[in-house]
C-alpha cells in the first residue's frame, strides 16, 4: 500500500460554496446599495445638499438598526432549516415557518407606529437639530412604512437561505435595488410639467415602493418553489421556543452591534454637519463591504447549520479556512479598487470641499480594516447557522462596552473626531474576530 493516502479530505466544493455565497453577495449588496443610491442623488441636489445628506445618514443608520435588530429571526429560521434539512427531517418545521413570518409582520407593526410617533424625540437623541432635524423626522415617516415589507420578505429570505438557495434572494433583491434607483432619479428630481421634484421624501417614496416589490417576488418564490405554505396553525411548533430564544440572544447582540453605529453617528453628528456628512458616506460605504463580504458568511451559515445537522465535523472545520480564505481575498479586492479610486469615490456621493477633505482624511482607515472585517463575518456567519447565539451576543457585548466605546471616549477627549470613531470600530472588529476565532478552534478543531 502506498504511503500516501488515496483517500481525500471530506470538504465542501469550492462550487457548492459559491452557489450559495454569489447570490448572496448580490443580494446583499442590494439593500446597502439602495442606500448608496439615496444617498448619491440626495447628496447632489441643489438645495440644502448637505443636510438632506446629513439627514438621509442618520436615517439610514437608525432604518439599519431597527431592522437589524429586528431581522434575527430571518438567522434563526435559516439554523434551524438548514439544521433539519441535514438531519433530513423539513416536516418538522412546516408549521414553523408561517408562525415565524407572521411574528415578523407583527413585531413591524409595532415597531412602525412607536418609532414614527416619537420621531422627533428619536433623532433628537442622535444630535439632529434645526432643518436637519426636520429633513429626518420627514424623510423617516414615510421610509418606515416599508417595515412590514421589509421583516417579512427578510423572514422568507432566511428560509431559502436554509433551504441552500440564496438564488432567489439575489432575484428579489435586484429587481429591488432597479425599482429604487429608478424611482429616485424620478421623484428625488422630479420631471418638468410631469412629476413634481420631491427632493429627500421622493427617496422615500422609492424605497417603500422597492421594499414591496421585493415582496411580492419573494412571496412567490416561497409558494411556488419551497416545500413550505402560509397557512397558520393554531398549535405552536415545538421549534418556536428555540427559534425565539436563539432570536432574542442575536436580538441582543445586534441591540450591541447598533449601539455602537449609534454612538458614532450621535458623536460625529455632535461635530457638525460636515462631519455627519462625511461619516454617512463612510458608515455606508463600510456597510456596503460588510454585505458584499457577508455573502460568504452566508454561505457559512447554510451550509454550516447542513454540516451540523449532518454531523460532519470535519467538514465544518475545513469549510471554515476556505470560506474565510475566500472572503479576506474579497476584502482586499475591494479595499484595492477603492485605493485606487481614492478620491473619486467621494465625489459620486457629494461636492462639497470640506465633507471631501473630511471623508478622504479618514477613508483609508474604513480601507485597512476589510481584511479583520472579513474574518470576523465569516465566523460570525457560521457560528449563526451552529446556533451559537449565546456567544455571538456575549462577544458583541465586551466588544462594543469594553472596547468600542471606551476607545471612542479615549480618542475623542484626544480631540481626533472622525479618526475617533473608525480606531474605536478598528478595536470593535478585531476583538470580535479573535474571540470567534479562538471559540470556533477551541470547539471544532479536537472534533474534526
Amino acid at each position: 500500500m502506498s504511503s500516501k493516502s488515496s483517500i481525500k479530505t471530506p470538504k465542501v466544493s469550492f462550487k457548492e460554496i459559491n452557489t450559495i455565497a454569489i447570490p448572496a453577495i448580490i443580494a446583499g449588496i442590494a439593500e446597502p446599495l439602495i442606500s448608496l443610491s439615496d444617498i448619491a442623488i440626495i447628496g447632489n441636489v441643489e438645495t440644502n445638499a448637505v443636510e438632506a445628506l446629513a439627514a438621509a445618514g442618520i436615517v439610514g443608520s437608525f432604518l439599519s438598526a431597527i431592522i437589524w435588530i429586528l431581522a434575527q429571526t430571518k438567522t434563526a429560521i435559516s439554523a434551524l432549516v438548514s439544521q433539519h434539512l441535514g438531519s433530513n427531517r423539513l416536516n418538522a418545521v412546516k408549521t414553523l415557518v408561517p408562525q415565524t413570518i407572521l411574528l415578523n409582520f407583527i413585531l413591524s407593526l409595532i415597531i412602525y407606529f412607536v418609532t414614527a410617533f416619537f420621531a422627533e424625540l428619536i433623532f433628537s437623541a442622535y444630535n439632529a437639530e434645526g432643518l436637519i432635524l426636520d429633513y429626518t423626522q420627514s424623510y423617516y415617516r414615510i421610509r418606515a412604512l416599508g417595515y412590514p415589507f421589509t421583516l417579512v420578505t427578510f423572514a422568507i429570505f432566511g428560509v431559502f437561505r436554509g433551504l441552500q438557495n440564496t438564488l432567489w434572494a439575489m432575484k428579489c433583491s435586484l429587481a429591488g435595488g432597479a425599482v429604487n434607483i429608478g424611482l429616485d432619479f424620478l421623484l428625488v428630481y422630479g420631471i418638468d410639467g410631469f412629476i413634481p421634484a420631491m427632493h429627500l421624501e421622493g427617496a422615500a417614496i422609492a424605497s417603500v415602493i422597492a421594499q414591496a416589490v421585493m415582496l411580492v417576488m419573494a412571496l412567490y418564490f416561497f409558494i411556488k418553489k419551497t416545500p413550505f405554505h402560509l397557512k397558520l396553525s393554531l398549535k405552536l411548533n415545538p421549534s418556536l421556543k428555540p427559534l425565539i430564544s436563539m432570536a432574542s440572544n442575536l436580538f441582543l447582540r445586534t441591540l450591541a452591534l447598533n449601539i455602537a453605529i449609534y454612538l458614532a453617528n450621535s458623536y460625529a453628528t455632535d461635530y457638525g454637519k460636515n462631519y455627519i456628512a462625511a461619516q454617512s458616506i463612510l458608515m455606508n460605504i463600510w456597510l456596503f463591504f460588510s454585505f458584499f463580504i457577508d455573502g460568504y458568511a452566508n454561505a457559512g451559515n447554510a451550509i454550516g447549520g447542513k454540516l451540523l445537522g449532518a454531523k460532519a465535523y470535519t467538514k465544518l472545520w475545513n469549510l471554515s479556512k476556505d470560506i474565510s480564505k475566500y472572503a479576506v481575498i474579497i476584502a482586499l479586492l475591494l479595499a484595492g479598487i477603492c485605493a485606487l479610486l481614492y478620491d473619486e469615490i467621494g465625489l459620486i456621493f457629494n461636492k462639497d470641499e470640506q465633507v471631501l477633505f473630511l471623508f478622504s482624511s479618514v477613508f483609508w482607515l474604513v480601507l485597512l480594516m476589510q481584511p479583520i472585517n472579513a474574518i470576523a463575518f465569516m465566523f460570525d456567519g457560521i457560528f449563526k447557522g451552529l446556533g451559537e447565539a449565546k456567544y455571538l451576543r456575549n462577544v458583541l457585548l465586551i466588544a462594543t462596552f469594553l472596547g468600542f466605546w471606551p476607545t471612542l471616549i479615549l480618542f475623542d477627549y484626544l480631540g481626533l473626531k472622525l479618526y475617533a470613531i473608525w480606531i474605536a470600530f478598528f478595536v470593535w472588529m478585531l476583538i470580535r474576530s479573535i474571540a470567534l476565532v479562538i471559540k470556533f478552534r477551541k470547539k471544532y478543531l479536537s472534533t474534526s
